[in-house]
Formats: C-alpha cells, sequence, structure tokens
C-alpha cells in the first residue's frame, strides 16, 4: 500500500514558517491505528520532528538578526535637569562642543538615523550565509521526517510479525493440544503405550515458551511503537491502556533498476541538498571574512531640541544635521587568518558532501540486495509452507490410520511452525527492506510542497 502524506513547508522571502498538513489528530488519540494515521499521527508529535521544526525557528530568528544589519539603524536620547549652580556639559560626541547649562531647568531630545551604505559586501554576504543555513535546516526537517517515519513504518511492521507470530504458535498449541486428546483416548483404549502420551505431553509444554515469548515481543513492540510515533500517556491514565494497531503483514512487488535508484538519491535525498546549503554558506562566509579588507561608509541624519533663553518649550532651540561616516580597521594578517578558516571551512563542507554521496550509493547498492535477499525468501518461504502443510496432512491421515508412527506427526508439525514463522520473517524482511530502499533513494512517504509566498506563522 503506497501512502502519500502531506507536509507543505510554506517558505516566505523573508521569514518563513513550518506548517503541517498533515491528517490532523488534535488532542484525541484513538484507539485504533493504521499504518496511514500511525505516520499521520507521528508528524505531529513525534519529538525528533517536534525539535527539528523549533531549529527551523531558530535559524529564521538568525536571519532576521542578521538581516537588520542592512536596515536603518535608529537612536534616540534625551535628558532633563534641574540645578540651581551653572554647570558644563560635553555636547554630542562628533562635535565635541562645550554647552554651558544655566541655572534653572534645562532639557535636551536628540535623535540619529544611520544606514550603512557600503560595508566591502559583508553584510549581504552574512546575510546570504544565514538564509543558505536556514535552507538547510530546511533540509535537515526533511531529513528528519524520512528518518523518524521509516522508523515509524519499521516498528509497525514488527508490531505486525509480533501478532501474527502469536496466531501461528497457538496454531501450533492448538494442534498439539488435539493430538494429546487423541493419544490420551488411545492410550485408554490401549492402542498406544503410555510413552506415545508422554510425548505428546512433553510437545505440548514444549509449545509453551514460544508462546509466551511471543507474546511478551508483541507487547514490547507495541511499546516501542508508541514512542516512535510520539504517544505519550496521560498523567491522569490509572492504567497503561495501548491502542490497538491493526493492519496485515502483506509485501508489495517493486524491484527498481540500480541506475534510476542512484539518480534518485541524488536528486531526493534531502541528506544530500541540506550539505550542498552549507557548502554556499561556507562560500558566503568567505566572503563576509575579505569584507574586512574594506572601509564601511554609512550616511546619517538627525535633529536635536533643547531649551533656550526662555522657560517657554516654544524658544526651544531646534536643528537638523545630516553627514557622512567612513571607518577602516587595517588588519590585514588578522583578516588574512579569517580568511584562511573561511576557506577551510569550505573544503570541509565539500569533503562532507562527497563522502554522504558515496554513502548515500553504498546506501541504495546495500537497499537493492535486501530487497532482491527479501523477494527471493518471499518465494522459498511460500512454497515450503505449502508443502509442510501437505506433509501435516498426509502425516495425520496415516497416523490416525495406524500406517506412520507419533514421532513422524510432531516433526511434521514442527516443520510447519517452522515454514510459517520463516514466511512472516520473510514478509517482514521484504517490506522493512523495500522502506528502507525507498529511504535511500529519496522517495519519502511525505510529498514536500514550497510554496514562496507569505505565510501565516503557526503558533
Amino acid at each position: 500500500m503506497n501512502i502519500r502524506l502531506v507536509f507543505v513547508l510554506m517558505l516566505s522571502p523573508g521569514v518563513g514558517s513550518i506548517i503541517s498538513a498533515a491528517p490532523a489528530m488534535g488532542n484525541v488519540v484513538p484507539n485504533r491505528f493504521d499504518l496511514e494515521q500511525a505516520l499521520a499521527f507521528a508528524l505531529d508529535h513525534n519529538f525528533a520532528i517536534r525539535r527539528a521544526r523549533e531549529n527551523i525557528r531558530e535559524h529564521e530568528g538568525i536571519v532576521t538578526t542578521v538581516s537588520a544589519a542592512a536596515l536603518p539603524n535608529v537612536s534616540a536620547a534625551g535628558s532633563f535637569q534641574k540645578s540651581n549652580l551653572q554647570s558644563f556639559q560635553t555636547g554630542t560626541q562628533n562635535t565635541g562642543q562645550l554647552i554651558i547649562i544655566p541655572s534653572g531647568r534645562f532639557w535636551r531630545m536628540n535623535f540619529t538615523v544611520r544606514q550603512i551604505v557600503y560595508a566591502g559586501g559583508g553584510i549581504r554576504s552574512a546575510i546570504d550565509a544565514a538564509k543558505h543555513t536556514r535552507e538547510a535546516a530546511v533540509f535537515g526537517l526533511q531529513e528528519t521526517v524520512n528518518s523518524a517515519l521509516l522508523d515509524v513504518r519499521t516498528r509497525f511492521y514488527t508490531v505486525l510479525l509480533a501478532r501474527e507470530d502469536i496466531k501461528v504458535q497457538e496454531q501450533n498449541l492448538e494442534l498439539l493440544q488435539h493430538q494429546l486428546t487423541d493419544v490420551t483416548n488411545r492410550y485408554e483404549a490401549g492402542s498406544v503405550s503410555k510413552f506415545e502420551q508422554l510425548r505428546a505431553e512433553v510437545a505440548l509444554a514444549n509449545a509453551q515458551p514460544p508462546l509466551i515469548k511471543a507474546r511478551n515481543d508483541y507487547r514490547l513492540a507495541t511499546h516501542e511503537l508508541r514512542q516512535a510515533i510520539g504517544l505519550v500517556p496521560a498523567r491522569d491514565q490509572s492504567s497503561d491502556q495501548t491502542p490497538e494497531f491493526i493492519g496485515s503483514l502483506t509485501i508489495e512487488s517493486s524491484s527498481p533498476e540500480l541506475s534510476a535508484a542512484l539518480a534518485a538519491a541524488r536528486t531526493g535525498r534531502p541528506e544530500l541538498q541540506r550539505l550542498a546549503k552549507l557548502v554556499d554558506a561556507a562560500e558566503a562566509g568567505e566572503l563576509t571574512a575579505r569584507a574586512d579588507f574594506y572601509p564601511s561608509l554609512a550616511l546619517t541624519a538627525g535633529g536635536e531640541l533643547r531649551k533656550g533663553p526662555t522657560e517657554s518649550f516654544s524658544d526651544s532651540r531646534r536643528g537638523l544635521r545630516a553627514g557622512a561616516e567612513g571607518q577602516w580597521t587595517g588588519n590585514p594578517r588578522a583578516t588574512a587568518g579569517k580568511i584562511r578558516q573561511a576557506e577551510s571551512l569550505i573544503e570541509q563542507a565539500r569533503l562532507a558532501l562527497g563522502a554522504a554521496e558515496l554513502a548515500v550509493q553504498v546506501e541504495v547498492r546495500r537497499g537493492l540486495s535486501s530487497l532482491e535477499e527479501a523477494t527471493e525468501l518471499v518465494g522459498a518461504t511460500r512454497q515450503s509452507v505449502k508443502q509442510a502443510e501437505e506433509a501435516v496432512r498426509i502425516a495425520l491421515t496415516r497416523y490416525q490410520a495406524g500406517m506412520t508412527p507419533q514421532l513422524d506427526l510432531l516433526q511434521s508439525q514442527v516443520a510447519l511452525t517452522t515454514a510459517r514463522t520463516n514466511q512472516l520473517r520473510a514478509y517482514y524482511s521484504h517490506n522493512v527492506a523495500l522502506a528502507r530502499l525507498r529511504t535511500a533513494m529519496g522517495l519519502s512517504e511525505v510529498d514536500y510542497n514550497e510554496v514562496a509566498s507569505p505565510a501565516t506563522t503557526q503558533p
């Protein structure tokens, strides 16, 4: 079954927001989960996904902070003084004039607007680096979502496997119980010996531990699945009520070609796209380091209001000012060191990207091999189950007719249980291998849509 969920990434040109558009569960926890519901619930409640969303919010704040350097900077100040003595006060930092403050009341207010118009490209490159890092965090969220949903899918298959294993062990126990009843009746009729009755009792007793283990495996698998989807029990819950996970352990045929799988992984893996964005961020960081070689230029404008010769506010002295500021701090050695660090970070980011590309290729090849192995096992176990069922039928008929010993019947029943268990393991391995291969190819459980328009931030 091909399950496709929707996870919309709303990215505005400035500050974006990440909105989950998966089927909403709200605060109501359903009593029954199928695979699609478990995946949808994990999108909203898995702790790793929620942390990744918060990581994006953090980077959005960084982008906002860095972008503020390109906007005008406004400063304002005011003072009021009442004194019986005449005093002196130094003027603004730019003028350095000495202001005589007569006795009485004195007030003064001023404001300054400062806009950087040139900084050697350092501001623009810093903004670009922050944006690339934010975009890398978005791909990191996709990577986290894919990994978390793969874990949910795998653990869901584990629950189904454990539940089906319980059924197999119960069927085996039921067959052995019927056989013990039949042998007991035969023993009481004097047609079989006490030894055959004891052997049937031992076989029935030996079938109990696998059933107990299967039931415990099922309990543990459900708890691990709850952890994977982020299902936290209520604090006031008196008993540990586990929801029911429904579904069947079926398989889906799929055999992608190696070349197509590798091509899909190169373009679809969010890990590679995230590392590519980090390379871009490192390159922008080098431009920021080189900007220290250049001066900065800013335009300023402002105004001032202070007490005039009288106490009347209308006689206050007013004035406007405008100017330009230039600054350059020359330290070529320190700047050269920063550039070398930035170049090293670029090379490290590129090496990380190259290593990840190689690891992805190996992961895809391993996934294809595992899927091929699992597919062959599915075909082999299907045939063995049919043969084992037929062998039990023949052995039972021959035993009832007195043509075969009891041991042959017991061995055929053990072989049938083993064949059914192997078939379940093969189905499980096939489903897990297919899910891991799709994740390795970048084929996510989720449809990611990037909408380049302003979005409403979700609280």
